[in-house]
């Protein structure tokens, strides 16, 4: 083995064990979850955003704020409320005095933060929701004329619940679209409900470990990045996106009968990306079709926009995702 493939192996074997680190810190916190815990450490070693939905009460808030805490970085959380304003997220100009003298000095916001938490995010207005895009797309944000640039890492997660409806602002598909996947946070079973209640009704509170810091974390991303793909696999994730538009002659039957709009191209990086850290995890420097037949639904689900029919029926998304699957040839 050469020298250049034995260090490659040496990083691929660090990558999975600080990996396994943060999912095990997590796993101290938060019981089951499993898919969305490797889902929030995906997006956040590919360098992107999650979005995470689900009813109240299932940890969604305290997943972020487990991660913030197995890492050593700058946390910050935004409780997202129809008064909050753009200036209470990224910031504002003040007015300060020092020696007789006056001049404004820029205030920065909680968006300033390497890991940031917008819990709740639906219940804002439109206009502050619109102040996260700046951040979200460029890493950085614009107050006044002048661009300040966002601490790195910069990983957004953003919560909503899927049954509050009243005094919600639908996230618009723009800023959907920012998400590199959008996880589904579900029910625990009977014995995770159980573990549940003995971990929070002890005495005993689980202590989480800092176990990675920013840099590290900028070197998985780096590394996640070179990665190869193959054309023909990266092909698949093209197949995926394209049989999501209901105008395309090769749509999926349900896109075509249920949907509006269908996925951008971000879905098909978001589904390289994250099948580059897959890959990663498992041991591998090379990304399989099934890499990205496994992140499909994370990816696609959000950027779904049903047409009348869809919402008329109650249409779930990830059974639209399933029927992309099977048309594009992929397999679960």
């Amino acid at each position: 083995m050469s020298n250049d493939a034995a260090d490659l192996q040496q990083e691929v074997a660090r990558f999975r064990e600080d990996f396994d680190k943060l999912r095990e810190q997590i796993g101290r916190v938060v019981v089951g979850q499993r898919d969305v815990v490797e889902g929030m450490l995906t997006g956040l070693v590919a360098g992107g955003h999650v979005l995470l939905e689900g009813p109240p009460g299932l940890g969604k808030t305290l997943l972020a704020r487990t991660l913030a805490d197995a890492l050593k970085v700058q946390f910050r959380r935004i409780q997202f409320t129809p008064d909050l304003m753009p200036s209470d997220v990224i910031g504002t100009y003040v007015v300060m005095e020092a020696h007789g003298r006056r001049n404004f000095e820029f205030q920065q916001g909680p968006i300033f933060a390497n890991v940031v938490l917008a819990d709740q995010v639906n219940r804002t207005t439109p206009k502050t929701q619109a102040a996260l895009l700046e951040a979200m797309q460029e890493g950085g944000t614009t107050v006044a004329n002048q661009t300040w640039p966002l601490p790195e890492p910069f990983f957004l997660v953003a919560t909503q619940n899927s049954l509050e409806a009243e005094g919600t602002f639908p996230l618009p598909e723009a800023q959907l679209d920012r998400f590199l996947l959008g996880l589904r946070v579900r029910p625990p079973s009977e014995d995770e409900l159980d573990e549940i209640l003995e971990r929070t009704t002890e005495y005993d509170e689980p202590v989480v470990e800092v176990v990675l810091d920013g840099p590290r974390i900028l070197e998985m991303t780096d590394l996640a990045r070179q990665v190869p793909i193959a054309p023909e696999v990266r092909r698949a994730a093209i197949r995926l996106v394209t049989a999501t538009h209901p105008e395309s002659p090769h749509a999926a039957a349900m896109s075509k009968q249920f949907l509006r709009h269908g996925a951008s191209p971000r879905a098909a990086q978001a589904m390289v990306l994250a099948a580059k850290v897959r890959a990663l995890v498992a041991g591998r420097v090379n990304v399989s079709q099934d890499d990205i037949w496994r992140m499909a639904h994370a990816a696609l689900r959000h950027r779904l926009v049903l047409n009348f029919d869809g919402h008329a029926d109650n249409v779930d998304v990830d059974a639209i995702v399933d029927d992309v699957l099977k048309t594009a040839g992929g397999s679960l």
